[in-house]
């Protein structure tokens, strides 16, 4: 989840929202890509969650982050809880578990996004060897229970574990036991937001597949590929989903921010304080009328931290973010952004893959939506099926990375990062089957192995 925002210029109005999520539109020669990744850390001695305190704790972690990168800390209280990098824009935040999150630069090409990557994974494993601390990719916690959890100090964390189990049964899943990668992505007009939000939505379960990597809870296969992505669809249907109105007539910033007023609040920051405004409505703060704080009207910021906790499959900020994949290994890391910078920034891609989705219909999207965590490749939507789209989508991403002509120092062009990607389709496979292959082979019914097999 974002660093919380700081921008205390009064909001006026509804007009105001929709000119501050405009202000993303740009030019195509400035389109950048942002990668956003989690994963557990764990202890290297039994395998166990890491705490925030102690000499080998989280906070340790961030403060030998922060002694090695140089980056500005991220406070609350007492405790820091991130780091920001002033100079290239990235950052490193926590989840509720202690999920350790980098909130990649915004940059040119996917190769940058390697280089990023690979730099980042090297200093975590700089400063957790000391502690004794791993790190893993997966979407969900393999055995550890809810209750072993952690619990970090961020204010925000404590108002939304309040609120979740009023909401869905499994929203504390969500918080404390998944990880994702996701890619941010920007758009060019108002209207090329509008076919980039509906291609990506309507085509999101099949990224979900591609990535399903969550295929154990507390130690055994809890039958999904995706347990990450079933997780969603019980957590608060008030905030996620695939948001059939997205497709109707007059989609645009305006419906995109009326939909954002609906969604209840979690909390309202003042200073260094979060006041639980959870359930309440945005409309209400911007009237002044809000009930957690009579009087008071919204700022930039406001808007900006509350548009943060919407969490459907595709979130529109100022740009595009796609949040349907599971967390996983570094080719994994690589291959999302590859996947959909190839299909959404090439235009002629972009229509070819709004005609593999333009004539189904919201209950066709929502079925396939709520088959693909179980069904993984063999889900089918008008009697196709995934595989047989994945294998489509990963010919269109190909040829817009071919188009793109963004060569690395060897020469070689983005297409690299698809290779998984087509290694798997090749064996009908995702990353869960393979672990679930795993779990019944070499690692003899055990979940443990996969600390050391899978590890970053």
């Amino acid at each position: 989840m974002a660093r919380d925002q700081i921008d205390l210029t009064p909001i006026e109005g509804r007009d105001d929202l929709v000119d501050w999520i405009a202000q993303g539109v740009k030019p195509k020669s400035r389109f950048r890509i942002g990668t956003e990744h989690e994963k557990f850390a764990f202890t290297l001695e039994g395998h166990r969650p890491v705490p925030y305190e102690g000499r080998r704790g989280i906070r340790a972690l961030l403060e030998g982050m922060q002694h090695l990168l140089g980056w500005e800390p991220i406070v609350e209280g007492p405790h820091i809880i991130g780091l920001f990098d002033v100079t290239g824009g990235g950052a490193i935040s926590l989840e509720p578990g202690g999920q350790f999150e980098l909130s990649g630069a915004q940059l040119e090409t996917v190769h940058q996004t390697s280089s990023e990557l690979m730099a980042h994974l090297a200093q975590v494993r700089e400063v957790a060897s000391p502690l004794h601390i791993g790190f893993l990719g997966i979407g969900m916690t393999p055995d550890w229970t809810r209750a072993e959890m952690p619990r970090m100090p961020k204010g925000r964390y404590k108002i939304m574990t309040a609120y979740m189990p009023k909401v869905g049964t499994l929203g504390l899943d969500m918080m404390y036991r998944t990880c994702t990668v996701q890619t941010n992505l920007d758009f060019s007009s108002e209207a090329d937001m509008v076919k980039k939000l509906r291609v990506s939505l309507a085509l999101q379960p099949v990224a979900t597949v591609l990535f399903a990597n969550s295929p154990f809870t507390e130690g055994k296969p809890n039958g999904f590929l995706s347990f990450r992505s079933e997780i969603w669809r019980d957590t608060d249907n008030a905030r996620s989903g695939i948001l059939a109105w997205a497709f109707e007539p007059g989609m645009g910033f305006e419906r995109w921010v009326d939909y954002a007023l609906d969604v209840p609040m979690y909390f309202i920051k003042r200073g260094d304080d979060y006041i639980d405004a959870s359930g309440q409505s945005f409309r209400d703060l911007l009237a002044g009328k809000l009930p957690a704080l009579p009087g008071v009207r919204a700022t930039t910021s406001d808007w900006a931290n509350h548009v943060s906790t919407v969490f459907p499959e595709v979130r529109l900020k100022r740009y595009l973010e796609m949040r349907g994949a599971d967390s996983g290994p570094l080719p994994n890391l690589l291959a999302l952004p590859a996947f959909w910078v190839g299909i959404l920034y090439d235009d002629i891609c972009l229509d070819a893959a709004w005609d593999l989705a333009k004539d189904w219909t919201a209950q066709e999207r929502q079925k396939l939506r709520d088959d693909v965590p179980k069904q993984g490749l063999a889900a089918k939507i008008r009697g196709r099926t995934v595989f047989e789209l994945a294998t489509e989508m990963l010919k269109l991403a190909r040829v817009g990375l071919t188009r793109r002509k963004h060569l690395d120092a060897s020469g070689r062009d983005e297409n690299r990062y698809l290779d998984v990607l087509e290694d798997r389709l090749e064996r009908g496979t995702t990353p869960a089957q393979e672990l679930l292959q795993k779990f019944h082979g070499p690692w003899g019914g055990s979940v443990d192995p996969i600390y050391t097999d899978e590890a970053y």
